[in-house]
Formats: C-alpha cells, sequence, structure tokens
C-alpha cells in the first residue's frame, strides 16, 4: 500500500484491489495481476498473521513451562514427542497450519510457499510431530536450494527435529550443511546458531556451545529468547568454572524482565557464584538467610533451604546439611524436581557417609517417586534404588528365614500367634530394616508411607474389615462354597464349627450380630507361611540354605556393586562364622581372596590357598592359577554343547548303536565335563532301545551312583527305575527295554504336557511351533530332574551381579499394566541352530521342578531369531520364581552358547507384539529399563 500514490482516491484503490483479487484468485491464472494480489493476500493476511499467532503462543509458553534450574536449562522450546500420554491439542497451533495450507491451496503463485511450508514444519515441531516436522523441513531444503536464508531456516529446524528424535547421527548430518549455508547469510541466523548450540550441547562440548550462542545473540533475537540464552550463558560458563562470566549472564538475567522463577533462580546462582570467587569474605548463609526472609520468595524456600544444605555438606557438617536437605523437603511446594533432589542427597549421604545402605535405599526410593522421568537424575537414581532393592531383599529373607526356624520349634499351639507377631511388628516396623530409617525421618511420613504403601486390596487391612461387615450384613454368615448365595437349600448338612472358629479364639466370634474383626495383613501372612516352616531337618537344611545363599549375594553385591570392600568381607565371614561348613565354601573363600586384595594381601593370600587346597579341583582354584580358564571353559562347553547336538539328532533318528559309541568316545576325549551325565543319561536310552531291561537297570543304577551330585538327571533316572521296577514284569517280556513309541504303551509317566498354540499366527506369517513329538518317543515322556541342588559351576563363577538398570523409557508399543498371562522367553538370535536338544532340557526342567503346572513350550520364528516361551504363568510373581530356578540351571540345559541367547518374562500382550528382531530389541530394551 505504500507504493500507492498519495493522489489517487482511495475508494478507487479498494475497488481495484477487490476486483483484482476476485477475477484473478478465483481463476488461479498465472499471471502478473494474480502472482501480486496472491502475494498481497498470502504475506498480509496469512504469513504475518501466523507469525504474530505463533510467538504469542511461544510467549505464553515460556511464561508457563516449568524448567528445572538446576540442570541446563533447553536453548528453546521443545515438547516431549507426542504419544507419550501428552497429545498436544492447541487451537492456535491449529489455526496456523489451517493458514499455511491455504496459501499452499489457494496461493500457489505466491511467493510465500516456502513460508507455509516452514509454517507446517513448525506446527509439527510444537506438537511434538517430529518425524512429520523433518518431513517438511526437507523439503523446503530441497526445493529452494538457492534462496541461502530459506534454505538455512529449513536446516536449522529440521536438525531441531531430528536432535528431538534422538537421531543424533542424522542430526550431526544436517549440521555440516548447515555450517556451510550459514556462511552465505548475512543476518537473520540466531535461530541457526541457536541450534549449533543445541548440538554441541548434545555432544558435550561447552565451549562450542558458548561460542555459538554469543553468535546468536549478536544477530539480535526476540527478548525471550535473549534473556533464555543469558541464562543458559550463565549456566555454561559456570560449568567451565569461569565464575566472572558466569556472573555476568546471571546478573544480565536479573536486570531484565525474566520470568520470577528465572529471576529468582538467577539471583540464587549469583550467590552461590560469589561464593566461589571470594569464598573468604562473602557470607553465603547471610545471603541465603536473607532470601528468605522475602515473602516474594515464598515458593521457592526449597530451594534456599538447599543450596543451605550444600553449603553445609560441602564444609563437610553433614549432620546440618541433612537437617536443610529434609526442611528442603518440608517446605517443598508441588516442585517435584527440588523435592527429589533433596530426597537424593539424604540418600547419598546416608550411602557415601553413613554407610546405612537400608536408610539410603528409602531415600531412594522417595527421589523416584517425586523427581519427573525426564530429570537427568532420575535415570541414576532408578539404578541405585533397584540395585539397593536387590541388597535388602535378601536382608529380609534372612531376617524372615531365621525367624521362621524360631517359630518352628516353639509348640505347635503357639505358632500361628508367634508368627502374626512376627508379621505384625514388620508391618509397624519395630523388627525391621526400616526401623532405624523411620525413627529418623523427621516427620517426613511420605517416606514411611512409600515403603508400606499398596494398592491391592487384601493388603490393606481396613478396606478388608469394611468389605466382610457389609458382605456380612447383605447376606449373613455364609460358608464359603459353591452356590452360596442360595438362602435356602434342601438336605442342607450340619456345618462343621470347628472349622469356622477364628484364629483369635474369640467366644462370640460366630454371633451373626457381632462385627466382624478386622482381617490384618499379618494374619493373612502367617496363615501361608503356616505351612511352610521347617519343621524337619530336610526343610531346615533348604532354609539355611536360603540363607547361605543370600549372604553370597549380600557379599558379593558389596564387593562387585559398591566396590566397598569391608561390609564385603563382614558378609562373607559373617556368613562363615554361622555356617562353617556349608556347600558353597569354594565360593565364600574365593570371593573373600578378592575381596581382601586391595586391603590386606596376607588375608587375602590365606583364602586363597584355602581354595587351591581344599578345592583344587573347582572352577574358582583353577581361575587363581589360570585367569583365562573361565574363556578357555567357555570355548571347551561350546564344543561339547555341539557334540551333544549330534549325539541327540542321532538318538531322535534311532542311530543307537551311534549314540552308545560316540558318548564313549567323547567322555574319553572330554572326561570329567559338566555335560557327562546327560551323555550317559543319553547312552543308556539308547541301550534300552537295542538291550533287554537288565542292561536298562544297569545303566540307569551306573548313573545314580556316579553322580550322585547331579540336579538335572540323577532325580530324572531314580524316577525312571521307580516305574520301571513297579512294571518290572511287562519290561521283562520284552526283548528290548524300549519299543518304538507306541502311544498305547505303558510309558515311564502319564503325558501332561500336551503342547497346543496358546499365541495366533502373526500378520507377518511368524510361526508358532509345538513341542517336538520326538521327543516324547526318546524318553517316553519320563518324569524329568528336580533342581534342588547346587548348580554347576559357570566359567566366570563370582559373577552374582544385581541387575542393571539402564536408561528409563516408555515405549507405547508395549503395555505394562496387569495381564492375563505370562510366559518365560529364550530368545536365541539365529535361525541356524537346532533347538531340539535345548527344548528337551527345558522339557526335562519342567516336569522336575513345576509337577502339575501344566507348562508348555513353544517356538515362535522370527525372521532372524527364534523364541522358546515357556507357560503360561498367571501371575508376574509366578513368572519370576519360574526365571529365578531355571537360570541356575540354564547353562546345562541350553546345547548353544550362551552368547546367542538372551532371556525375559513378558506378558502374553506383549508376546504377541513380537515379530520381528527390531520388535525384540525394543522389548528387551524395554524390560531392562522398566521391569515387567
Amino acid at each position: 500500500m505504500k507504493n500507492i500514490h498519495h493522489n489517487t482516491p482511495v475508494k478507487l484503490v479498494i475497488f481495484c484491489l477487490l476486483l483484482g483479487l476476485f477475477c484473478g484468485c478465483s481463476t488461479q491464472k498465472d499471471t502478473v495481476v494474480n502472482r501480486k494480489l496472491q502475494n498481497l493476500s498470502a504475506r498480509y493476511n496469512l504469513i504475518y498473521n501466523s507469525n504474530v499467532l505463533l510467538n504469542d503462543y511461544l510467549e505464553q509458553v515460556t511464561q508457563t513451562t516449568k524448567y528445572d534450574f538446576g540442570e541446563l536449562i533447553p536453548i528453546y522450546y521443545a515438547p516431549q514427542p507426542a504419544g507419550l500420554n501428552n497429545e498436544i491439542n492447541n487451537k492456535t497451533l491449529d489455526e496456523i497450519d489451517a493458514k499455511a495450507r491455504t496459501i499452499i491451496a489457494e496461493k500457489n503463485f505466491s511467493n510465500y510457499i516456502d513460508d507455509a511450508y516452514l509454517l507446517l514444519g513448525k506446527t509439527n515441531f510444537y506438537t511434538g510431530k517430529y518425524f512429520n516436522a523433518t518431513e517438511y523441513f526437507n523439503y523446503v531444503a530441497n526445493t529452494y536450494k538457492k534462496q541461502h536464508r530459506v534454505r538455512l531456516n529449513a536446516l536449522s529446524w529440521q536438525a531441531r527435529s531430528y536432535i528431538e528424535l534422538g537421531n543424533y547421527e542424522k542430526a550431526l548430518q544436517i549440521i555440516t550443511a548447515l555450517h556451510k549455508e550459514t556462511d552465505s547469510v548475512k543476518n537473520q541466523k540466531s535461530d541457526a546458531y541457536a541450534t549449533l548450540a543445541q548440538m554441541s550441547i548434545v555432544t558435550r562440548n561447552s565451549k562450542d556451545a558458548i561460542n555459538y550462542l554469543q553468535l546468536a545473540l549478536k544477530q539480535k533475537p526476540d527478548t525471550k529468547d535473549r534473556i533464555r540464552w543469558y541464562y543458559v550463558l550463565g549456566q555454561l560458563y559456570e560449568t567451565e568454572k569461569d565464575y566472572g562470566n558466569s556472573l555476568v549472564y546471571y546478573h544480565k538475567v536479573e536486570k531484565s524482565n525474566a520470568p520470577f522463577e528465572m529471576y529468582f533462580n538467577a539471583k540464587l546462582s549469583k550467590i552461590r557464584i560469589n561464593s566461589f570467587l571470594d569464598h573468604k569474605t562473602f557470607d553465603r548463609k547471610k545471603q541465603l538467610a536473607t532470601l528468605i526472609k522475602d515473602d516474594k520468595n515464598a515458593d521457592f524456600i526449597d530451594q534456599i533451604y538447599y543450596e543451605i544444605a550444600e553449603d553445609s555438606y560441602s564444609s563437610g557438617d553433614y549432620q546440618n546439611a541433612e537437617r536443610s536437605y529434609k526442611l528442603s523437603v518440608l517446605k517443598s511446594k508441588g516442585n517435584g524436581t527440588q523435592k527429589g533432589l533433596s530426597y537424593l542427597k539424604i540418600a547419598e549421604l546416608n550411602f557415601n557417609q553413613y554407610r546405612d545402605y537400608v536408610k539410603a535405599k528409602l531415600y531412594y526410593d522417595s527421589a523416584v517417586n517425586v523427581l519427573p522421568k525426564t530429570s537427568q537424575q532420575y535415570i541414576t537414581t532408578l539404578k541405585k534404588r533397584d540395585n539397593l532393592s536387590y541388597l535388602i531383599d535378601r536382608y529380609e529373607l534372612i531376617d524372615r528365614e531365621e525367624h521362621l526356624q524360631k517359630i518352628a520349634l516353639l509348640p505347635e499351639a503357639d505358632r500361628a500367634n508367634a508368627l502374626a507377631s512376627y508379621f505384625e511388628s514388620k508391618e509397624t516396623g519395630s523388627n525391621n530394616a526400616f526401623s532405624s530409617a523411620q525413627a529418623d525421618n523427621n516427620g517426613n511420613s511420605d517416606i514411611i508411607a512409600q515403603a508400606k504403601n499398596s494398592n491391592f486390596y487384601f493388603s490393606n487391612p481396613t478396606a478388608l474389615s469394611k468389605g466382610f461387615n457389609e458382605f456380612k450384613r447383605k447376606w449373613g454368615n455364609r460358608k464359603l462354597e459353591d452356590n452360596w448365595r442360595q438362602s435356602i437349600k434342601q438336605n442342607q448338612p450340619v456345618q462343621n464349627l470347628s472349622a469356622q472358629q477364628p484364629l483369635s479364639g474369640s467366644p462370640n466370634a460366630l454371633d451373626p450380630d457381632e462385627a466382624a474383626p478386622a482381617l490384618k495383613a499379618n494374619v493373612i501372612q502367617s496363615t501361608q507361611y503356616l505351612d511352610s516352616l521347617p519343621l524337619t531337618t530336610l526343610q531346615k537344611e533348604k532354609s539355611n540354605q536360603k540363607i547361605i545363599d543370600a549372604y553370597i549375594g549380600i557379599g558379593n553385591f558389596y564387593r562387585q556393586e559398591l566396590n566397598d570392600k569391608p561390609e564385603a568381607i563382614k558378609a562373607f565371614e559373617s556368613l562363615l562364622n554361622r555356617f562353617p561348613v556349608n556347600n558353597r565354601l569354594d565360593a565364600i573363600y574365593y570371593s573373600l581372596y578378592l575381596a581382601y586384595q586391595p586391603v590386606n594381601l596376607e588375608r587375602s593370600n590365606y583364602y586363597k590357598n584355602l581354595v587351591l587346597n581344599k578345592f583344587p579341583a573347582s572352577a574358582y582354584a583353577k581361575t587363581i592359577i589360570d585367569p583365562q580358564f573361565s574363556d578357555k571353559q567357555s570355548a571347551l562347553e561350546n564344543v561339547i554343547k555341539t557334540e551333544y547336538t549330534k549325539v541327540f539328532n542321532e538318538l531322535s533318528n534311532k542311530k543307537y548303536k551311534d549314540v552308545i559309541s560316540n558318548v564313549i568316545a567323547i567322555n574319553n576325549r572330554f572326561p570329567g565335563n559338566n555335560f557327562t551325565p546327560q551323555f550317559e543319561y543319553l547312552k543308556a536310552i539308547a541301550i534300552g532301545h537295542t538291550q533287554s531291561v537288565d542292561s536298562l537297570l544297569t545303566a540307569f543304577n551306573a548313573i545314580v551312583k556316579r553322580y550322585d551330585k547331579d540336579a538335572l538327571i540323577k532325580p530324572l533316572v531314580e524316577d525312571h527305575l521307580i516305574y520301571i521296577k513297579a512294571n518290572l514284569a511287562s519290561y521283562k517280556k520284552r526283548p528290548v527295554a524300549l519299543t518304538d513309541y507306541d502311544p498305547n504303551e505303558i510309558p515311564f509317566i502319564t503325558n501332561t504336557t500336551t503342547v497346543t498354540s496358546e499365541i495366533p499366527k502373526q500378520e507377518n506369517n511368524t510361526a508358532i511351533v509345538t513341542e517336538e513329538k520326538n521327543v516324547a518317543a526318546v524318553t517316553h515322556n519320563a518324569p524329568q530332574a528336580l533342581e534342588k541342588k547346587e548348580p554347576v559351576v559357570q566359567a566366570k563363577p563370582v559373577e552374582e551381579k544385581a541387575p542393571a538398570v539402564a536408561n528409563t523409557f516408555k515405549d507405547n508399543l508395549f503395555s505394562d499394566g496387569v495381564a492375563t498371562a505370562y510366559f518365560y522367553v529364550i530368545a536365541v538370535n539365529s535361525t541356524d541352530f537346532n533347538l531340539s536338544p535345548s527344548r528337551f532340557g527345558i522339557g526335562q526342567f519342567n516336569r522336575g521342578n513345576f509337577t502339575g503346572e501344566n507348562l508348555k513350550h513353544q517356538l515362535k520364528e522370527l525372521d532372524e531369531d527364534e523364541l522358546i516361551f515357556v507357560g503360561d504363568f498367571k501371575s508376574a510373581a509366578d513368572v519370576k520364581t519360574y526365571e529365578e530356578t531355571i537360570k541356575k540351571q540354564l547353562a546345562v540345559i541350553m546345547k548353544i552358547p550362551a552368547a546367542n541367547y538372551t532371556t525375559f518374562v513378558i506378558s502374553k500382550e506383549n508376546l504377541q507384539k513380537i515379530t520381528n528382531r527390531d520388535t525384540l530389541k525394543r522389548y528387551i530394551n524395554y524390560i531392562n529399563n522398566n521391569g515387567l
């Protein structure tokens, strides 16, 4: 309009414009007039308004977004990726999107098509749809290569999008092109330099980030960006310990029109920086106390107490530091990040300074519960929490088994009450590992609540009591039986009143008008454990074994995970004092030899000699003599597993004579290997198929006698012997003990493991293969081994670590709710292996350890991998129990190299979603980070 001559009548101009707009735009002709009119309407009616709307939106975001000022704040605003339960639906962004699409559809002869596509990219960026954004920006960058400012802008935003997607490799490729393009543009480059600064931060190059932000500030950015970049520069200079420049930029923020939270944190940071610059004369505590007195800072008192605590901590005053951290927690008003950091600091005080790991775990629990999952501290805190859970679970197991053993010594009439008292004391904290932390909690009851809180109905005594009373008022006293709603029954038998007597023995307990007593959680627990008290010698041995294994886990955890050699030594020597004779002495002596090495060489040599002299044939002794023993042993076991597969295939193909001769040759070639009992079992079965029952009995009896400590084959053979002797007359009539498989023939035991496919075939033709019938033919469905004894020594015998926890994240492909069924999965990373021998071993394990559970093992074939999955289990607890039990025997069950398979537990719903290697990797990453 500014080009219109001042003497032209205004009405005439407006009329011409409207007429031209109508004629030109309606026909969409590529004429000079049409292009000018489209440019005019696109620029002022659409582009200008869209940019105003976008600036208003970002201003609102700046004022409302909460940042964690304890970490480096982002250089520019970027929401969480769409799909993480944070779908952004904003009318302003929708309006901008609509205007941009109008330009593309109706103003296609204008010069603002590139601006329209950039706007579409930005609206996708600000709604977290980063993949879509990269496509729009890529289109602009490639289409408008000669328009350097346009291309620079597109490349900058494309790089940002890839950074938010976590695709740093692709982002770096775009950054390379962005670098070159900055030289072709003289101004309006602040966004480009900000992107380069963010990439420098991602690659941990603070100096480059500072340089790029300095360049960005010279490009005269808008106010909101300038203030944010001042603060980021203050943080970056502080990271580089350039406190003078850091103070300069924090001061710029303080004197600007920054949001109050940023202003306050800049002021707080200035106090911290000043204490670094002039720590002798600067009274930091006085300055912080002044901030507390200022009413304007009422919402930030928690941060001030945190800084006071940090000051006490740095001076070694841990008692006052802990006090101030707790005040920070107490004064927190909705700032989950600050509250989480204060909990974390208390946890680390207990962990590093007081060595109170049980109390530390409580505070790690609290920190995990309140820290945002996007916080950089969350990941490391979660790992520490979960690792300490490994430790505390074993302390609790020891405590429980000790009390169960004491209660087992009481008269039978007193045991129920003693159990109830024990679990009641556990719940009140008077007799458990958390009591010290609870007593010193200074009113922070949320820590204790988190330790004991449960959403499970039957763990809530109040809910149980209320529900019981409501039921009783409506239905009266009803016996637990079928058709309990039926109010009148024919020929109803007299109820056994003695069976209804409550544990309390109350004489009025059967009065229908009496309120039902609250059914406490400790009563439920005591009832569960009443039948599992270690009353017999064998039961007490099992209980002691649990304690021994727990102590070993504790000792190895202190030594390997916490690097706390004194505590590791204390755990192992406590175990030796309690159980000087046990079946894990070789492992204990070896662990003490390693734990004492850096602190007491004399004691280390003492335990080394114990291993060498008392257990010269153990893997521990061999590892001491030859540090490469483990690697050599692993290679040897892989060779033996290959030989086992060959022999198993010969047995499946009924080449019985070859089986017998090859087993003899293998045992001569590899004497005393861990798989010898399994080879002998295959040979015995081959003998049964070629000779009389007497020869089979001789072979079986030799296995039982020679391998009396074997946990897999010996129990299996013993069951076979029992069955054969019970049916000896029938076997005597046969020319050979084991004839070819016949469904009508009497086998060793009735088949209870018929397999049917539980999971439907996937859309990509992923196959589900049922259990192979030739396994049943080979063994006649014989009962299998019970895994009750110590596991076979592995190549690295002392690496008994708690599971590590990596980055925690959410993958929307998988669900984490309670499922209808669960499976244990062995994922094999190739389709080239013959898995029949391994599945045969799994069948042995299942029938021996989980008799009556009707477990089924199946094979799911992917394009590049194969999954053996066992189930189904009704709860996560059941599948985890199975996982803990089988992992001790897995090395001898699986006949493929350990490097070629991994294991995990999974719900039925999630198993159906694994259709290829990509989804398999995603799930393994998901469960490693989040758990089941």
